[in-house]
C-alpha cells in the first residue's frame, strides 16, 4: 500500500517522467519578484539592453554611458530589461457539465478530474523551475482563490485543493473570467481550463478582459469525444448535468443541427482567440493528459504564444 498523500494521485510518476523535459517560458513581458528566466515590465540590470534615459542623484553612475556622456555633455543612464519569476494562475471549471465522461475517456475520466491532472503537471512545472503558480476554482462563482507564489508548499496547496474539488452546479465562465481579470494584481500567464460551453459573446468578452489586463491566456477546451463527434443513433436519455434535467432525445433528429451548433460555437471561440493573440486548444480525454499538455506547451511556443 502507497504511503503516498491522496493529493499526489495528480501527479502520476510516469507523467511526471514525460514532462520531465519540459519548460515554460512566458513570450510577453510577465511581473514578478525573484531572478528567473521571463522578460519582466520592470526595468533593471540584465544582459538585455532596453534604453536610455537622463541621470537623476541617486543613480547608481556604474550605470552610465560615457560614450554618450564623452559625445553630448549630459549624463545618461544605460537601462536594461530586467529577468524575473513568471507568475501563473490556473483557472478550473467545476461546473456540472464538467462531470461527463465520455466512454473513450482516458482512464476512464471525467472532464473535470482530466483538468485536475493538467492542473496539476502544469502547476508542478512551474513550481520545478522557480515560478509562482496559483489556482482558481470555479462553477457559478469562484469556490477557491489561491493567489500564486512560487516556494514549495505552494504546490501542497494547490494538489490539496484540486484532490477534494468536486463537481458544482451551473456555470458562469464569463463572469468568473472578469472576476479573476480583476483579481490578479500582476500581468502574467493565465491557464483556463474548461470546456466553455458559455454564451459566446459574453464569453468573448471576458477574454478580451484577460487580453486588456495584459496577461498572456492559454484557454483550453476539454471535450469528450461523444461531444465533439455526437455518434448517437437513436433514442437516448440525456440528463443536463447543471439542471439534473432528463431528456429523452430522437439523437438522429438532431445530429446535424447539434454538430452545426458545436463547431460554429467552437470556430467562434477559436476565431476570438487568434485576434486577442491568446492560445486556444481543443482537447479531447481520450488523449492521455500528459501528452495533452505536451503537445499544448509546444504548441504555444511554436506560434509565440499565440492562437
Amino acid at each position: 500500500m502507497s504511503d503516498l498523500p491522496a493529493y499526489m494521485r495528480w501527479l502520476p510518476a510516469a507523467s511526471l517522467q514525460k514532462i520531465g523535459k519540459l519548460e515554460f517560458l512566458a513570450h510577453g513581458a510577465v511581473d514578478g519578484f525573484v531572478a528567473g528566466r521571463h522578460k519582466s515590465v520592470r526595468k533593471g540590470s540584465s544582459v538585455e539592453f532596453a534604453e536610455h534615459r537622463q541621470y537623476v542623484p541617486g543613480d547608481d553612475i556604474r550605470s552610465l554611458d560615457w560614450k554618450i556622456v564623452a559625445r553630448t555633455r549630459r549624463l545618461y543612464i544605460r537601462e536594461f530589461v530586467d529577468e524575473t519569476n513568471l507568475r501563473a494562475t490556473v483557472v478550473l471549471d467545476s461546473s456540472g457539465s464538467m462531470n461527463f465522461r465520455g466512454k473513450k475517456a482516458y482512464a476512464g475520466l471525467t472532464k473535470l478530474n482530466y483538468a485536475k491532472h493538467l492542473a496539476a503537471l502544469f502547476s508542478y512545472l512551474l513550481i520545478n523551475q522557480q515560478d509562482a503558480v496559483g489556482l482558481v476554482t470555479y462553477d457559478s462563482l469562484i469556490r477557491n482563490f489561491i493567489p500564486a507564489k512560487s516556494r514549495p508548499a505552494q504546490l501542497k496547496n494547490i494538489l490539496e485543493s484540486i484532490n477534494s474539488l468536486e463537481c458544482g452546479g451551473e456555470t458562469q465562465t464569463a463572469d468568473v473570467l472578469h472576476d479573476v481579470a480583476e483579481r490578479i494584481p500582476r500581468r502574467g500567464v493565465v491557464l483556463l481550463l474548461s470546456d466553455f460551453f458559455s454564451e459566446i459573446n459574453s464569453l468573448v468578452k471576458a477574454l478580451h478582459h484577460l487580453s486588456y489586463r495584459k496577461h498572456e491566456v492559454i484557454a483550453v477546451q476539454i471535450v469528450a469525444d461523444e461531444e465533439l463527434n455526437f455518434p448517437y443513433s437513436r433514442m437516448s436519455r440525456f440528463e443536463d448535468l447543471e439542471s439534473s434535467s432528463v431528456l429523452n432525445i430522437d439523437t438522429r433528429a438532431i445530429r446535424n443541427e447539434y454538430l452545426e451548433r458545436f463547431n460554429k460555437h467552437h470556430n467562434e471561440f477559436k476565431r476570438a482567440c487568434g485576434e486577442l493573440h491568446i492560445t486556444g486548444e481543443l482537447v479531447s480525454t481520450s488523449t492521455p493528459f500528459d501528452e495533452a499538455l505536451a503537445d499544448i506547451l509546444i504548441r504555444y511556443h511554436q506560434n509565440g504564444g499565440r492562437g
